[in-house]
């Protein structure tokens, strides 16, 4: 499968971060994208709340003139970290009053925000999600696809 350096770099970010239990939804260093930009918190000075979609001032200033961070724009960023906190089980904007996973280092509510963030950063590079197995099961008179090992 052919992927982008920026995608190819975020994925092992990710898989990295999971299985050295270093991925935390609730840590602007260690959720989604704080791995995906070498464990920095200077991402969420791109909007005022963790979790909007809204880039504030600065995150505006950004876009406007093209800058990317590690290959992402800010707006890139905000989605990629409101899919991985959604997928995780948290009401957003980020606060107190809103719910939230009663463990959010669980493995499977991990697992789902990557899941869910892999589908989104594949879409946004128009490569073919690794991780959509229903194409194992399409069959015509034999199987179209096979598994590699």
């Amino acid at each position: 499968m052919k992927t982008t350096s920026r995608l190819e770099t975020a994925l092992g970010k990710l898989y990295n971060a999971f299985h050295n239990d270093t991925l935390n939804p609730e840590c602007c260093k260690q959720c989604a994208v704080g791995n995906i930009l070498d464990n920095t918190d200077s991402w969420k000075h791109l909007s005022d709340r963790h979790g909007s979609t809204v880039l504030n001032y600065i995150g505006k200033v950004h876009e406007t003139l093209g800058r990317k961070f590690n290959g992402y724009t800010p707006l890139e960023l905000l989605k990629i970290e409101i899919t991985f906190l959604e997928a995780c089980g948290y009401q957003l904007p980020l606060n107190y009053k809103n719910s939230k996973p009663q463990n959010p280092t669980d493995k499977d509510i991990l697992f789902e925000g990557l899941s869910a963030v892999i589908t989104l950063l594949c879409k946004l590079d128009n490569v073919p999600n690794p991780m959509d197995y229903v194409r194992l099961f399409e069959v015509e008179n034999t199987p179209k696809y096979q598994l590699e090992f």
